[in-house]
């Protein structure tokens, strides 16, 4: 409740009270504006209820009845005294409405009660309707007649209401649904509630039994609940029948609907239902409860070592035709996974899954997470480049986890691009160094990972067609010093040929 009221500039402190009956004050609040603590008055309906703001906002908490009354928000100054009133409604809304004592059977042109409508914990009172198929029920003599009674609880000062109605009821009225409500104040003005619907036999003898399976789907699968109904075409229907289960010949004594939970599928079968005083007037219905069941094996995580055989199997079992897939890190398969000597690439996530189709929510899955490990395997080879100045090394390594690389060198000669390496794919990858050496060196490659350390060696020879090379350069300067010798020569003879022809 905020205090209704601009704080003045001079306030020396507010206080909250309510006003009795009688009108007579009763203090229950009082803060100070300078030392800004809060007082509470001993007020035992109000103990621990109420809290105080620093705006002079009083909160109470779990409201009562008794809280409806006028509060007044004070504030004091030195010459002066503000108050603002606040009334307070409280409201309290009402149960459900609920029908009982309801009349086994209504016997047609009879008046006879039909039930009572009853709503508790009410403040104020409600009003309680009736309804006959969802039409308002007026009471009209030797027909219907309608009883209403209140009652307040003295201690929480709630109402209870109830109204009885006495209905006289036709052949029309077969299957027909009653209600009632009831219609109560809250602080957002005038709401109604309606409670369940029922329905009341009427009497007339029964020539045929039916039995219906409430079931909310199409298909029954283990786990499911289903409720057996049956139904005799009387007037009114029997209230009592025999309900017999598959494998026992006696039948259980139940009112018109028998529900069975969680169904195995050993409840296949035929159910049946009969009068209790005529057993040779029975109904009958068949019911499935499908079932799937999926075991794999091996499933979970499972590590392997590469080479190794592996049988997987995916047996399913059900009460119809099931669908399988396989999926490998979600990708569909075309056919079951089996290993007879694993690979790298073989190691990844499987998924078996099974669907019963036309059965909805049955469905299974189990998954194998596989491991293929292995101690690195070391392959290397050389390839010479076309200038013959110098030479690529590759180190091939396979297995897993991933092994680290390590390239040593023994002997003289320039590395030219340290190392380079592929990406590791299906526990494969290599790395590789270009080298042009000086003299014969060893190159050595270390693979290792968590199983063992490999180590493989390749002796690389000194660049051999460094001296070839030297060799030609030398033959080709004396080819030209030879041609530049027999042009001279040539140009001294054809000087000489032309003197002498002069």
């Amino acid at each position: 409740m905020p205090c209704q009221l601009d704080v003045p500039q001079n306030l020396m402190f507010g206080k909250w009270k309510y006003e009795k009956p009688n009108g007579s004050p009763v203090f229950i609040a009082f803060r100070s504006s300078t030392k800004k603590s809060v007082q509470y008055d001993d007020v035992p309906e109000y103990k621990d209820r109420l809290s105080l703001s620093e705006n002079y906002t009083l909160s109470i908490s779990n409201a009562r009845i008794s809280d409806q009354k006028r509060f007044v928000c004070m504030l004091v100054t030195e010459d002066n005294v503000f108050e603002a009133p606040t009334v307070v409604k409280v409201f309290k809304q009402p149960s459900k409405p609920e029908i009982v004592s309801k009349a086994p059977f209504l016997e047609t042109e009879q008046l006879k009660k039909l039930g009572d409508c009853i709503s508790k914990d009410s403040y104020p009172v409600g009003n309680i309707t009736w309804y006959r198929n969802g039409k308002v029920m007026q009471p009209v003599e030797g027909e219907v007649i309608i009883i209403f009674r209140k009652q307040m609880d003295p201690v929480t000062q709630l109402y209870t209401m109830t109204s009885s109605l006495e209905y006289k009821t036709t052949k029309a009225d077969i299957q027909m649904p009653f209600t009632c409500s009831v219609t109560y104040y809250g602080p957002s003005g005038q709401k109604t509630v309606h409670s369940e619907q029922a329905v009341f036999d009427i009497y007339y003898p029964t020539e045929q039994v039916t039995i219906q399976v409430l079931s909310p789907k199409n298909a029954i699968k283990e786990g499911d609940n289903i409720t057996l109904k049956c139904l005799g075409n009387g007037n009114p229907p029997p209230e009592e029948f025999l309900f017999y289960l598959p494998g026992q010949p006696e039948g259980i004594r139940s009112s018109n609907t028998y529900t069975l939970t969680d169904l195995r599928r050993n409840a296949t079968g035929d159910y049946k239902c009969s009068l209790i005083d005529k057993k040779s007037m029975i109904a009958s219905t068949a019911i499935t409860v499908h079932y799937l069941d999926l075991s794999l094996n091996p499933s979970g995580e499972v590590t392997k070592q590469i080479g190794d055989a592996l049988p997987v199997s995916c047996t399913i079992s059900a009460s119809r035709n099931a669908t399988v897939v396989w999926k490998k890190d979600n990708i569909k398969l075309q056919s079951s996974p089996s290993f007879s000597s694993l690979h790298y690439q073989d190691a990844g996530n499987y998924v078996c899954e099974t669907v019963l189709q036309e059965v909805e929510g049955l469905n299974k899955r189990e998954s194998l997470t596989l491991i293929v490990e292995g101690k690195p395997q070391i392959k290397m080879t050389k390839k010479t480049d076309p200038s013959g100045l110098s030479k690529t090394i590759i180190c091939h390594v396979e297995g897993f986890p991933k092994p680290a690389i390590q390239w040593t060198i023994t002997g003289s000669g320039s590395v030219i691009n340290r190392t380079e390496e592929s990406p590791y794919i299906n526990g494969r990858y290599y790395s590789k160094i270009i080298i042009s050496p000086e003299e014969n060196v060893t190159l050595t490659c270390t693979a290792e990972n968590q199983l063992e350390r490999t180590v493989n060696s390749l002796n690389v020879s000194a660049n051999e067609n460094r001296e070839k090379v030297n060799d030609q350069a030398k033959l080709i300067v004396g080819i030209v010093v030879g041609l530049l010798l027999a042009a001279l020569v040539a140009g001294i003879v054809y000087w000489l040929y032309m003197k002498k022809s002069k």
